[in-house]
């Protein structure tokens, strides 16, 4: 096996993406956001941008995912430097972990210190219809595993590290104080990871929602859980963009996913734009 999912030389390929991606931008991004389905307009609003497609970064994985552009776009934003992740690779399309958090760690070992994740998600709170945004209190990882399952680099951060508060505090006041400021409409809650790529059973939501779960998405864990390991401040926002299986009595389809992902993007992106602002 050669790449992220490699046991030995993960570091290193970490570096050598970090020091290209330096090398590219200069200065070092105040934060970093990435960019769920559907929601890649929003590097567009970045001034003197740099586009950096991620089969140029040495050994950054491709995203096959529709909806994701696959590549890094650094400029300024609000006054900030931001790197701008549009695109993401997920546990489903077979990648290991380390893969898929293979990007946080760049951004980490780039020096950025704030995470902005983004997903599009189903709502399994009943009071959440498409076009919600919800600010991410807190998670629950059903995916199986852990990124930080194996032989721990000390470089990157502790065996143990703590997960009492993986969404920072400061950040989602942030939020609050930004969607005020901008008319947006946010509501609050909890963001549960599962494999994918099927979307769930009605049974499987009634068991979601029971054990405290108001989103369901396949990503932004991974990368929260990596953040965090790494001492990254970590904010997350999913779009709901469809009510989760059994809710109403049709299927779900990935392009309706996008077509309202594509919705409320502008209401997506002055929330961004609010946030680095006040980062």
């Amino acid at each position: 096996m050669s790449g992220p999912d490699a046991a030995s030389g993960y570091f290193e390929q970490v570096e050598a993406a970090a020091r290209l991606v330096e090398a590219r931008i200069g200065a070092r991004p105040d934060v970093a956001i990435v960019l769920g389905s559907g929601l890649g307009g929003f590097a567009d609003r970045l001034a003197d941008a740099i586009a950096t497609p991620y089969g140029e970064i040495p050994n950054w994985p491709a995203s096959a995912v529709i909806g994701h552009a696959g590549k890094l776009v650094v400029g300024t934003l609000g006054g900030k430097r931001v790197a701008v992740l549009s695109g993401r690779t997920h546990f489903y399309e077979g990648h290991g972990l380390r893969t898929v958090t293979f990007a946080t760690r760049v951004m980490g070992r780039l020096g950025v210190r704030r995470l902005i994740l983004t997903n599009a998600a189903g709502g399994i709170n009943l009071s959440f219809p498409p076009g919600t945004l919800m600010v991410i209190d807190d998670h629950i990882n059903l995916l199986g595993s852990n990124p930080l399952v194996g032989p721990n680099e000390d470089r990157f951060g502790v065996r143990f590290p703590d997960m009492t508060e993986v969404y920072s505090k400061r950040l989602r006041g942030l939020a609050d104080e930004a969607a005020k400021a901008t008319g947006v409409g946010v509501t609050h809650g909890v963001y549960v990871a599962v494999h994918g790529p099927s979307y769930e059973t009605p049974a499987e939501i009634r068991f979601l929602r029971t054990i405290g779960a108001d989103a369901v998405g396949m990503s932004t864990v991974p990368e929260a859980l990596v953040a965090r390991h790494m001492g990254l401040e970590v904010l997350g926002i999913s779009c709901i963009t469809n009510p989760a299986a059994g809710v109403l009595p049709e299927p779900l389809h990935h392009d309706e996913v996008m077509q309202v992902a594509r919705r409320v993007q502008g209401e997506f992106s002055a929330l961004l734009e609010g946030v680095v602002e006040r980062i």
